[in-house]
């Protein structure tokens, strides 16, 4: 998946930019804090539609999110709160959705861009908030959320914030591909193989546990290195531990 290069852009301009390659879900974190920094946010949650066939079988699930032990339950009224309408809202709209907390003064505005904007029932959760939608085909729709106790956004940095969305559901779309991508090329024998090189155990050692020549196992290793894209054994190693195939 390409980008297009980093360039400058016009007010208003959605900047979408290519950033370095990610491996992991965790290194996405720094980007979702840099952009709740930007806005004064207290918490950011990044949720993804799963389900197929009717949209009645659609929910919404949690992929990454900052609302820490003390507010676990913040993410659970979130969804029960405005799972059902984000879910209808991106099978019709992309404009970001807004929404005021409980309190009279927990409000998200954006005086000059509120037409561009869909409002959602206030005071239903205890912070006020704004969730941009991506819609990239069956398995890439999501939100990214910003939650505060108050929110006050310039029509430019709203449409920054929703590229940068945008990018986000996107790196976590190629990860999944990349996944599913290796999971069909390393056969079981291989994955075994690196599993109890991760462990520490030589060729020889290998061999014995599985019932093989070195040969075959050496054989094994270097298949699973030259399909994981890896230059050695233990960059192999490495990547199928940060992909979760081998603990």
């Amino acid at each position: 998946m390409r980008y297009p290069p980093d360039r400058t852009v016009a007010p208003g301009e959605v900047r979408l930019t290519r950033l370095h390659r990610i491996s992991s879900r965790s290194d996405l974190f720094p980007r979702l804090v840099s952009m709740q920094k930007l806005i004064d946010a207290q918490n950011f949650a990044v949720y993804r539609v799963t389900g197929s066939g009717l949209p009645s079988k659609h929910r919404l699930v949690c992929e990454l999110e900052n609302w820490g032990a003390a507010n676990a339950g913040l993410g659970k009224s979130f969804i029960d709160a405005y799972g059902e309408a984000m879910l209808d809202h991106i099978e019709k709209s992309l404009l970001p959705l807004m929404w005021n907390g409980r309190e009279d003064d927990s409000t998200a505005e954006t005086p000059d861009f509120a037409p561009f904007t869909v409002r959602m029932r206030p005071q239903l959760v205890p912070f006020a908030g704004i969730a941009f939608p991506v819609r990239l085909g069956a398995v890439g729709n999501g939100y990214v959320v910003f939650t505060a106790n108050f929110i006050d956004l310039a029509s430019d940095m709203i449409i920054d914030l929703h590229g940068r969305s945008c990018q986000i559901i996107m790196d976590l779309l190629s990860l999944d591909e990349r996944r599913s991508t290796v999971a069909e090329q390393l056969s079981e024998r291989e994955i075994a193989c690196l599993q109890l090189a991760g462990d520490g155990r030589i060729s020889e050692e290998i061999a014995e546990k599985l019932r093989l020549s070195i040969h075959t196992v050496n054989a094994y290793l270097g298949s699973a290195t030259i399909k994981l894209d890896s230059v050695n054994r233990i960059q192999a190693i490495a990547k199928a531990i940060r992909l979760g195939y081998i603990s």
